[in-house]
């Protein structure tokens, strides 16, 4: 694939991006090339180190080599912020207390994940969704929300679905979340809610916004802080982290010492814990 070259010298993997359970649409379309959409953006990237298995491109200085489906401008404009590239992911991991024996094997096992600035509805409608479903669970709606009410393969915008009815949505599998969707949709597709207005505000107002909306309780309220409006100070507590804070941590949150980097720990963590197991 040819097109707009980007040299990353920080820590960058593709892969576990996609593994990270933060994003349910990009994938894998072959070894090393991958596909990302978010909203109605669209990029397909190849990992030229892994494609050429030339170590000489990534070489001793950490630096990826990737190459883009799209303009400089496109990437600029979009991905660059969407990959969160003006962030040193290296240096927040350096910053980890040596005496922290949990997070520092999660921060070398999880090295490479970036926390995503992702798409503000499909993000919010993604995590009300994603309440007790496991990940491939929650791509399947995804994909077949998609597929009724999306336009060439891209997440609809908020009017494409205000007149979903509750047969269709149930028919995605979307269980007892149906009425929770009909009802965020309408309050963004009649404007009732101005969803980057709410970037506005402080993290603590944006929370209690975000928790207005029908089945959006703490965990969800704090994955589309992180994942849509790019708060990496909020860390969302699902199961796994909860496992982790009386297992590891004895029962204390851990997150608050990290401050604007919470978000990042919490990656590291959930990632280690669902791929290694606690």
């Amino acid at each position: 694939m040819s097109g707009y070259e980007i040299a990353v010298n920080d820590d960058l993997d593709l892969d576990k991006i996609i593994d990270s359970g933060q994003c349910f649409r990009p994938h894998r379309t072959g070894c090393g090339t991958y596909r990302f959409i978010s909203g109605s953006h669209m990029v397909d990237i190849t990992d030229k180190t892994l494609v050429s298995g030339d170590k000489s491109i990534k070489g001793w200085d950490g630096v990826t080599v990737l190459s883009a489906s799209c303009t400089k401008k496109e990437w600029d404009s979009y991905w660059h912020r969407y990959f969160d590239l003006d962030r040193n992911y290296r240096k927040i991991r350096s910053s980890i207390p040596k005496e922290d024996d949990f997070l520092r094997s999660s921060a070398r096992a999880g090295e490479g994940i970036r926390i995503l600035c992702q798409d503000r509805f499909e993000m919010l409608i993604s995590f009300i969704i994603s309440q007790r479903k496991s990940i491939p669970a929650i791509r399947t709606c995804i994909e077949k929300i998609v597929a009724l009410y999306g336009h060439e393969g891209f997440f609809p915008e908020p009017s494409g679905m205000l007149n979903a009815t509750a047969d269709e949505l149930s028919s995605c599998g979307l269980g007892y979340r149906v009425s929770y969707i009909q009802k965020a949709v309408k309050r963004v597709a009649l404007c009732e809610v101005d969803l980057d207005a709410l970037d506005m505000l402080s993290d603590e107002e944006l929370f209690e916004e975000l928790k207005s909306f029908a089945g959006v309780g703490d965990k969800v309220a704090n994955c589309v802080e992180l994942f849509a409006y790019h708060r990496t100070g909020r860390a969302p507590v699902d199961t796994w982290i909860k496992k982790v804070i009386e297992e590891k941590y004895n029962g204390h949150d851990p997150f608050p010492r990290f401050k604007e980097n919470a978000g990042i720990m919490q990656q590291y963590m959930f990632y280690y814990a669902k791929v290694y197991g606690l």
